[in-house]
């Protein structure tokens, strides 16, 4: 009762150890997650009350030992009922989820900004449509920039074996299969810098395997994309190296990396850090 009381007033709910989100689709998520944990503490609360009423209501007494208790069997109605509610319920928590899958999985036709990703053993590529790239591996997490409140495009592939990009604060998470793009759209509601990392385990170095999303201002995002466009153009040296032996072939599959090249991150002349090019707080 207490806690349907709480849900009715519009009182804050706990976070159940969910992240609220850091995009408008993982708020929708997290709200999905805060239905879930209701129902369930909903659920397993009429349970837990209906097992401890049976066992202090018919426990056992000594002056009944010699008596039969009464038998009770094909009440109707009770089993219309515990038969019905379960499927409404699951029926409810289905339809919740399509709604919020279908609006974390929506792509919008013209987005503010795209970035083409590209996971590899052991680290990530990031790759604007103006020829901007910004690599990063093992203890180099690359970071990659977008735009706060804008629409932005993702498409994730692999070079290598499959990967996991996942950031946590997005409550999202998708797999980067070689040879088969993925497309996804977020927007970041906030500016601030957001931890990421691969979530498959793809050999030796996965667990150094992190980068970084950093929201800005449109304006300061638009600036640091034409300054760093501008900047590589004139040192293409300052742009960090994939792995040596990293060579994809036109199906998208390469042989596997052995270990670290040595050379990750924005190495070179002229390295402006791992943005990748000028930004203010860099």
């Amino acid at each position: 009762m207490a806690l349907g009381a709480l849900v009715l007033t519009g009182c804050q709910l706990p976070t159940f150890g969910a992240y609220k989100g850091a995009t408008s689709q993982a708020r929708s998520t997290y709200h999905l997650w805060q239905g879930f944990f209701v129902a369930s503490l909903i659920v397993g609360g009429f349970v837990l009350i209906l097992i401890l009423w049976a066992v202090f209501r018919y426990r056992h007494h000594k002056k009944d030992a010699d008596n039969m208790p009464v038998q009770t069997q094909y009440h109707t109605l009770t089993e219309i009922i515990y038969t019905v509610v379960p499927i409404l319920i699951v029926i409810g928590l289905f339809v919740a989820t399509v709604v919020v899958e279908n609006k974390v999985t929506a792509v919008e036709p013209n987005p503010y900004a795209r970035v083409h990703v590209y996971a590899f053993q052991w680290g990530w590529e990031f790759e604007y449509p103006n020829g901007v790239k910004i690599i990063g591996q093992t203890t180099d997490a690359p970071t990659m920039v977008v735009p706060t409140g804008q629409t932005v495009r993702i498409t994730l592939d692999s070079y290598d074996v499959l990967h996991g990009f996942y950031v946590p604060e997005f409550n999202f998470s998708r797999y980067a299969s070689p040879g088969y793009s993925t497309q996804f759209d977020f927007n970041v509601l906030h500016d601030g810098v957001y931890r990421g990392q691969c979530t498959q385990l793809c050999g030796l170095y996965h667990s150094l395997m992190f980068f970084n999303v950093r929201s800005v201002s449109p304006s300061a995002f638009q600036t640091w994309l034409r300054v760093t466009g501008a900047f590589q153009r004139a040192h293409p040296n300052s742009i960090g190296q994939l792995p040596a032996d990293l060579h994809a072939n036109i199906n998208g599959t390469v042989p596997s990396y052995s270990g670290p090249s040595g050379n990750s991150g924005n190495s070179g002349s002229g390295s402006t850090g791992n943005t990748g090019g000028a930004l203010e707080g860099d």
